[in-house]
């Protein structure tokens, strides 16, 4: 059986355009007949906590959204990543890099073809055997980065269409030894059986490099439908700065968790009211999901719903 899966880093609250996207991957798995998994992303031990894992579950449960299964963590799968590392590297499509964040950013500042611009400026790639020696010894840390050589892959997404993106060469293992982001999320997507990945549309640009992963290691390559995200007023990414945009705020502005989903589906074209995941599920349609950023208006963030 092919599975949908909703993965928040237990980083804080979840928002509500968090929400939104959960909500969808539950209606479009449970419209497919599929499972539906939750995974958190809690690589990063200085940030994630369990506390935020805990409400962010509740949240979902609040809401009326299930799952199959236990829930998942990152941080209880690092051999399965360290061997899927160990996999790249015997092929020889891995290696160190000693850039610092500030140095990628000044790098990847400067002009550039506009076909790789914003991708890893490729320095470390190709360091004379005498300078990377020279870094070794001097105990520098170092980051395991894929050698991606300007592969292109292209794929058709369920609601953006058809994307080509040049593979970057993404941090597979960051320098503090932990399994990067890009790598881990390809080897539990596969490993826990998910067909669907319904994301937001800011992660687009990353997908590329994620399928060329999978086919790298042998891994199936699951479907992909990236959401238009829910912007704050002032058209940036929703954040707490914002206002009421989360469960919690959402309840104490006086909202019930019925206008809650119903405010959600809205904003993502399905629904016309108050409701509840299972009744939405009853006309559930993918097709009808907007295409289009939803932005959220003061009244919409300081107001009780309509």
């Amino acid at each position: 059986m092919s599975l949908g899966r909703f993965a928040p880093s237990p980083t804080g609250p979840l928002h509500l355009g968090n929400l939104r996207t959960a909500l969808v991957a539950w209606l479009w798995a449970r419209h497919e007949r599929d499972g539906f998994v939750v995974r958190m992303e809690d690589l990063d031990h200085m940030v994630s906590k369990r506390e935020h894992e805990v409400g962010q579950l509740s949240d979902m449960r609040a809401l009326g959204l299930d799952w199959d299964g236990e829930v998942v963590r990152q941080s209880d799968r690092l051999d399965g990543y360290r061997s899927a590392i160990t996999n790249l590297e015997r092929t020889g499509l891995v290696y160190p890099c000693y850039c610092t964040r500030r140095e990628i950013l000044e790098a990847a500042s400067a002009p550039n073809d506009a076909r790789t611009r914003g991708l890893y400026p490729g320095t470390c790639r190709t360091l004379s055997p005498a300078t990377r020696s020279a870094k070794e010894r001097s105990g520098q840390p170092f980051a395991l980065r894929l050698r991606a050589d300007q592969l292109r892959i292209e794929f058709t997404d369920e609601r953006v269409g058809t994307v080509s993106g040049v593979v970057d060469d993404v941090v597979i293992q960051r320098n503090d030894g932990v399994p990067a982001y890009n790598l881990a999320v390809v080897v539990d997507d596969a490993a826990q059986g998910v067909g669907l990945v319904v994301r937001g549309d800011d992660l687009v640009p990353s997908t590329p490099s994620q399928i060329a992963l999978a086919q790298l290691l042998g891994l199936r390559v699951p479907r992909y439908a990236h959401l238009p995200l829910m912007l704050g007023p002032s058209g940036a990414r929703l954040a707490k700065r914002d206002g009421a945009v989360t469960l919690g705020d959402r309840l104490a502005l006086g909202d019930d968790l019925a206008s809650v989903v119903g405010f959600l589906a809205r904003s993502i074209g399905i629904g016309s009211g108050p409701t509840s995941p299972s009744e939405l599920l009853v006309d559930f349609d993918p097709a009808q999901l907007h295409t289009d950023a939803f932005v959220m208006t003061d009244d919409q963030i300081r107001r009780p719903l309509p």
